[in-house]
């Protein structure tokens, strides 16, 4: 579930920047928001793909030290972001809380891949359960720990393929997921957004859908109800199927 969404595969972080100066301050500020939400999905998406590629590597029962520390881990996952949005995660024109919240999903990552070494690199077990969804929710509970006051980032799916009740939607996103993205006519990759109420607080709202590629359907295919490689039943999706969106929170 690593497709780009139409705002960083056309590559204009640098266009909404400059627009930005041509708005009326709300829709200036809306801009800057979805720029914000954007670079945050897509660090988050760039960090799972580095984790999916290393699958093989980290379940190979005959390797021991798999020379993947955060540090090697976080430095491709930043060149995997360049290389797929156009430009450098952190850039000398980036507003302060980019770079702050970005700053703090590196940190995050980096912590959580150094916090799995002894897993990482246990001898002698194959499937060690660190898969990018659990990467994922890991990163994002350390990122809300360090900007939890400014912004939250969650990944989350239709409720009939939640494995994890920590990634149950709430209702924002149960509506978004269930009357927005289930409409026929409007463009798949399309981000959802929203100024509405986040535990009592004033926030931007941004729903980022994801669908199901090939190499998702290993754990999420066919057949049915067959259980994959972590012990669970097998969805019966299809590539291009709705699995999941990433939620962004940005409080004003």
């Amino acid at each position: 579930m690593e497709a780009l969404t139409a705002l960083a595969r056309n590559g204009v972080f640098a266009a909404l920047t400059g627009c930005m100066l041509l708005l009326s301050p709300a829709a200036a500020e809306e801009a800057a928001d979805v720029a914000t939400g954007t670079r945050l999905a897509e660090l988050l998406r760039a960090a799972r793909s580095v984790l999916s590629n290393y699958q093989s590597l980290i379940n190979d029962p005959a390797v021991g030290d798999k020379h993947l520390d955060g540090e090697r881990f976080t430095a491709e996952a930043i060149a995997l972001y360049a290389k797929r949005t156009g430009g450098d995660l952190i850039s000398n024109d980036l507003a302060a809380r980019d770079h702050k919240l970005l700053q703090a999903q590196v940190d995050a990552m980096r912590e959580v891949v150094d916090e799995r070494q002894d897993d990482i690199n246990r001898p002698g077990i194959g499937f060690k359960g660190f898969v990018p969804a659990v990467f994922a929710r890991l990163m994002n509970e350390k990122f809300a720990a360090k900007a939890g006051n400014e912004a939250l980032v969650r990944v989350t799916a239709p409720e009939v393929l939640v494995r994890n009740r920590k990634s149950l939607p709430d209702t924002w996103e149960t509506r978004v997921i269930n009357e927005v993205f289930s409409d026929p006519q409007r463009p798949k990759d399309d981000a959802y957004t929203e100024v509405t109420q986040v535990n009592g607080r004033p926030a931007f709202r941004m729903l980022l859908p994801e669908y199901y590629t090939e190499s998702c359907l290993s754990c999420h295919g066919e057949p049915k109800g067959e259980i994959d490689v972590t012990g669970y039943p097998k969805e019966g999706g299809k590539a291009g199927d709705l699995g999941g969106a990433i939620s962004i929170v940005l409080f004003k």
